[in-house]
Protein backbone atom coordinates (compact mmCIF):
# COMPACT_ATOMS: atom_id res chain seq x y z
CA UNK A 1 0.00 0.00 0.00
CA UNK A 2 1.29 3.39 -0.56
CA UNK A 3 0.94 6.55 1.49
CA UNK A 4 -0.28 9.48 -0.08
CA UNK A 5 0.75 12.79 0.75
CA UNK A 6 -1.99 14.81 2.28
CA UNK A 7 -1.51 18.09 -0.15
CA UNK A 8 -5.09 19.18 0.08
CA UNK A 9 -4.74 20.45 4.15
CA UNK A 10 -1.48 22.45 2.78
CA UNK A 11 -3.33 24.27 0.34
CA UNK A 12 -6.47 25.90 2.04
CA UNK A 13 -5.17 29.72 2.71
CA UNK A 14 -2.66 29.31 -0.46
CA UNK A 15 -2.56 30.18 -4.04
CA UNK A 16 -1.75 27.72 -5.91
CA UNK A 17 -0.68 27.76 -10.23
CA UNK A 18 -2.39 24.75 -12.14
CA UNK A 19 -1.32 24.00 -16.03
CA UNK A 20 -2.91 20.85 -17.40
CA UNK A 21 -1.81 19.99 -20.94
CA UNK A 22 -2.99 16.85 -22.83
CA UNK A 23 0.15 14.84 -25.03
CA UNK A 24 -0.83 12.72 -27.72
CA UNK A 25 1.83 10.15 -26.17
CA UNK A 26 1.46 6.94 -23.97
CA UNK A 27 1.29 7.90 -20.03
CA UNK A 28 4.97 5.67 -19.35
CA UNK A 29 6.12 7.82 -22.07
CA UNK A 30 5.09 11.35 -20.93
CA UNK A 31 6.08 9.82 -17.47
CA UNK A 32 9.67 9.05 -19.16
CA UNK A 33 10.17 12.08 -20.45
CA UNK A 34 9.99 14.11 -17.12
CA UNK A 35 11.55 11.72 -14.71
CA UNK A 36 15.15 10.62 -17.48
CA UNK A 37 17.73 13.42 -17.25
CA UNK A 38 18.70 13.34 -20.87
CA UNK A 39 14.82 13.53 -22.37
CA UNK A 40 13.98 16.53 -19.98
CA UNK A 41 16.35 18.37 -21.31
CA UNK A 42 15.56 18.18 -24.68
CA UNK A 43 12.03 20.60 -23.40
CA UNK A 44 12.77 21.84 -20.17
CA UNK A 45 12.25 25.69 -19.23
CA UNK A 46 10.15 28.04 -21.50
CA UNK A 47 10.56 28.83 -25.22
CA UNK A 48 14.22 29.96 -26.13
CA UNK A 49 15.60 28.70 -22.65
CA UNK A 50 17.98 25.05 -23.06
CA UNK A 51 18.93 23.09 -19.99
CA UNK A 52 22.48 22.20 -20.14
CA UNK A 53 22.47 20.24 -16.69
CA UNK A 54 19.42 18.13 -15.04
CA UNK A 55 20.03 15.46 -12.40
CA UNK A 56 17.52 13.31 -11.51
CA UNK A 57 17.37 10.82 -9.05
CA UNK A 58 13.99 9.76 -8.86
CA UNK A 59 13.46 8.13 -5.57
CA UNK A 60 11.48 9.41 -2.13
CA UNK A 61 14.14 11.51 -0.69
CA UNK A 62 16.21 11.55 -3.59
CA UNK A 63 16.87 14.72 -5.25
CA UNK A 64 16.70 16.42 -8.15
CA UNK A 65 19.16 19.84 -10.12
CA UNK A 66 18.06 21.66 -13.41
CA UNK A 67 20.00 24.61 -14.59
CA UNK A 68 17.39 26.45 -17.71
CA UNK A 69 19.94 29.11 -19.55
CA UNK A 70 18.24 32.07 -21.23
CA UNK A 71 19.01 32.68 -24.59
CA UNK A 72 21.18 35.22 -23.48
CA UNK A 73 23.06 32.90 -21.76
CA UNK A 74 21.76 33.36 -17.66
CA UNK A 75 21.30 30.82 -16.02
CA UNK A 76 18.67 29.83 -13.66
CA UNK A 77 19.13 26.75 -11.32
CA UNK A 78 16.28 24.96 -9.09
CA UNK A 79 16.48 22.05 -7.16
CA UNK A 80 14.78 20.10 -4.71
CA UNK A 81 13.59 16.90 -3.05
CA UNK A 82 11.56 13.99 -4.41
CA UNK A 83 8.60 13.49 -1.12
CA UNK A 84 6.43 10.60 -3.56
CA UNK A 85 6.72 8.87 -6.64
CA UNK A 86 4.01 6.65 -8.28
CA UNK A 87 5.09 5.53 -11.33
CA UNK A 88 4.15 6.42 -13.70
CA UNK A 89 0.80 8.36 -12.48
CA UNK A 90 1.95 10.88 -9.50
CA UNK A 91 5.37 13.18 -8.72
CA UNK A 92 5.57 15.17 -5.46
CA UNK A 93 8.60 17.35 -4.52
CA UNK A 94 9.84 20.22 -2.74
CA UNK A 95 11.31 23.34 -5.38
CA UNK A 96 13.71 25.75 -4.64
CA UNK A 97 16.41 28.56 -6.51
CA UNK A 98 19.74 27.10 -6.30
CA UNK A 99 23.26 28.45 -7.89
CA UNK A 100 25.11 25.67 -9.48
CA UNK A 101 26.99 24.49 -6.32
CA UNK A 102 23.74 22.99 -5.58
CA UNK A 103 23.12 26.09 -2.52
CA UNK A 104 19.75 27.32 -1.87
CA UNK A 105 19.37 31.29 -2.83
CA UNK A 106 16.85 33.65 -2.44
CA UNK A 107 13.83 33.59 -5.05
CA UNK A 108 14.69 37.37 -5.35
CA UNK A 109 18.21 36.94 -6.73
CA UNK A 110 16.68 35.42 -9.91
CA UNK A 111 13.96 38.56 -10.03
CA UNK A 112 10.94 36.84 -7.89
CA UNK A 113 9.37 39.27 -5.26
CA UNK A 114 9.86 39.15 -2.01
CA UNK A 115 6.57 37.13 -1.33
CA UNK A 116 7.44 34.35 -3.71
CA UNK A 117 8.49 31.62 -0.38
CA UNK A 118 12.17 30.21 -0.02
CA UNK A 119 10.29 26.74 -1.11
CA UNK A 120 6.94 25.44 -2.40
CA UNK A 121 6.40 22.03 -3.20
CA UNK A 122 4.99 20.71 -6.90
CA UNK A 123 2.69 17.95 -7.65
CA UNK A 124 2.59 16.47 -11.17
CA UNK A 125 0.00 13.47 -12.09
CA UNK A 126 -0.19 11.71 -15.34
CA UNK A 127 -3.34 9.92 -16.42
CA UNK A 128 -3.93 8.50 -20.04
CA UNK A 129 -7.05 7.90 -21.64
CA UNK A 130 -7.29 6.55 -24.95
CA UNK A 131 -3.52 6.18 -25.62
CA UNK A 132 -3.23 10.13 -24.68
CA UNK A 133 -2.07 11.26 -21.47
CA UNK A 134 -3.34 14.32 -19.21
CA UNK A 135 -0.23 15.93 -17.05
CA UNK A 136 -1.58 18.40 -14.24
CA UNK A 137 1.41 20.10 -12.66
CA UNK A 138 -0.17 21.97 -9.30
CA UNK A 139 2.78 24.61 -7.71
CA UNK A 140 2.09 26.03 -4.36
CA UNK A 141 2.19 28.50 -2.17
CA UNK A 142 2.74 31.16 -4.69
CA UNK A 143 1.90 34.85 -4.32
Amino acid sequence: MRKKTDISAQRTKETTLVISHVYDAPQSLVFEAWTRPERMKQWWGPKGFTCPVCEIDLRPGGKYRACMRSPEGKDFWSQGVYREIVEPERIVCTDTFADEKGNPVSPQQYGMSREWPEEAIIETTFSEHAGKTRVTVRHWPLP
